[in-house]
């Protein structure tokens, strides 16, 4: 009976009036309430983790729909590095010794779902100074006796009109060479005549031709992804060191992976890059214009890309007069920087209580290099080349180490022409001073720091100045 008063009760307790009753009778109600209304956000936050490339780590919780490009600007903010548009979100395979720099339109999570739960592989941050270089400079990227084109094109095509043609959707140039496969089940490699066009990677079954019915179908890229070969020979057991692979999604292990080799880095590097061209089209230009969204004058394929900080804040100064000038003369740099490296010391060691003594200052010159992004101390020369190789291949990549043949000299490592080269720096002592020197001590520095900044600034023996370092970030 209190039940059924109590009911009674609110039943008896008059409505309120609705003071917008348009919205209720109107027919576009529910459009506006759908329109006006939050939405419920259906995105998942996850946790990833990045390493850098002394090994430290750092726990990021994302968004389940988070790019690539994303994360790499969320490690840029919180670590406060300046961004160059050249950082990187690099897969590594631990247990297959595969790695691939991800695109920065791939999402995360579904890179990280095609991993096995019991390997453990990871996610790098670094410098990738090669990720869109194809597009400034494609010659090094495409060889004349590498590429061919359509019957109905012209015989003379330039290099940016390749690039066009890789991302049009009508025509697309053939790439075709040598390459070794390794055969399914098999330990051996069997070298082939390979041939690249849109529908796919074939293989001639007959020397060099190029008629349909010698060739066979190798591998499509949609459900696939491309890795390059982090160890070499030691693994695969690949005939030489420039391998790469197709690994599919959802694989079961290295038993489906297809596996080739080229005979030298600029065939691996003209495969690989046509590759991505062919996967991803437009989307790798439209990556890499993102930066230069917004500036005038951007037409396709002509901008001129932003330069890198080195080369923004290593311009040699004068400011003794009323007016500064910049110093080129590579003579008149060199004696200004050796002057002004000495002083910087006498202030060094003034500071360290040390009194100028030329003990203490001898010392210092010998370790300062210690304390420098691009000096490595003991690191092995296979160890430098996987570096180098993991930042670019792009003219002026380079590291400072310590010498493994000889404990008292340090090698300069350097990217060029695809290749990378090692220059040894020598000590050496004249009058009770010690310098250091690349050229038999025609040219002499007082310490490593001078000498990477003045070949920084002038190539001098090298083939191509010093432009971006490999450093070891933490994160």
């Amino acid at each position: 009976n209190r039940r059924k008063k109590k009911e009674g009760n609110i039943l008896e307790i008059p409505s309120i009036p609705n003071p917008f009753p348009e919205l209720c009778c109107s027919p576009f109600a529910s459009v506006l309430s759908a329109s006006l209304l939050p939405k419920a956000t259906s995105r998942k936050k996850q946790v990833i983790k990045v390493y850098s490339e002394d090994d430290t780590s750092r726990a990021l919780e994302v968004p389940s729909d988070i790019t690539a490009r994303d994360v790499c600007q969320l490690l840029i903010l919180k670590n406060h590095y300046i961004d160059d548009h050249s950082w990187t979100l690099f897969e590594q395979l631990t247990h297959t010794g595969l790695g691939r720099a991800i695109e920065d339109h791939e999402l995360v999570m579904e890179v990280q779902s095609n991993w096995v739960m019991e390997e453990e592989n990871k996610l790098y941050f670094r410098k990738n100074y090669a990720k869109y270089e194809f597009f400034k400079n494609p010659l090094i990227f495409f060889p004349d006796h590498m590429i061919s084109f359509p019957s109905e094109t012209s015989a003379a095509v330039s290099h940016s009109g390749i690039l066009q043609m890789f991302l049009s959707s009508s025509t697309y140039p053939e790439i075709h060479g040598y390459l070794h496969a390794k055969e399914p089940g098999k330990k051996s490699w069997k070298k082939l005549y390979f041939l690249l066009r849109r529908s796919g990677l074939y293989f001639s079954t007959k020397g060099t031709s190029k008629e349909p019915r010698h060739l066979q179908f190798f591998c499509e890229f949609s459900n696939s992804d491309m890795y390059m070969s982090l160890t070499g020979k030691k693994i695969s057991g690949a005939p030489t060191n420039y391998g790469f692979c197709f690994k599919p999604n959802k694989s079961g292990g290295t038993r489906d992976l297809k596996q080739l080799c080229a005979d030298d880095e600029q065939s691996r590097t003209c495969w690989m890059t046509a590759i991505r061209l062919l996967k991803y089209g437009m989307q790798l230009y439209q990556n890499y214009m993102q930066p230069y969204q917004g500036r005038s004058g951007c037409s396709p394929l002509t901008v001129t890309p932003m330069r890198s900080i080195s080369e923004n804040s290593l311009v040699a100064m004068d400011f003794s007069g009323h007016r500064s000038r910049i110093i080129e003369n590579p003579t008149e740099v060199l004696s200004v920087a050796v002057e002004e490296g000495l002083a910087w010391r006498r202030r060094g060691c003034l500071r360290l209580n040390s009194h100028g003594s030329p003990v203490a200052m001898s010392n210092m010159g010998m370790s300062i290099h210690r304390s420098q992004s691009w000096f490595h101390h003991k690191i092995s020369r296979e160890e430098a080349q996987k570096l180098i190789l993991q930042h670019g291949l792009v003219d002026g990549v380079f590291l400072v180490r310590d010498s493994q043949s000889n404990p008292k000299t340090f090698v300069l490592s350097l990217s060029h022409g695809l290749k990378i080269k090692h220059f040894q720096i020598v000590p050496l002592e004249d009058d009770g001073k010690l310098f250091y020197t690349l050229d038999d001590g025609h040219t002499r520095f007082t310490d490593l720091i001078q000498l990477v900044e003045f070949y920084q600034l002038n190539k001098g023996v090298l083939p191509c100045k010093l432009k971006h370092y490999c450093a070891r970030i933490a994160l």
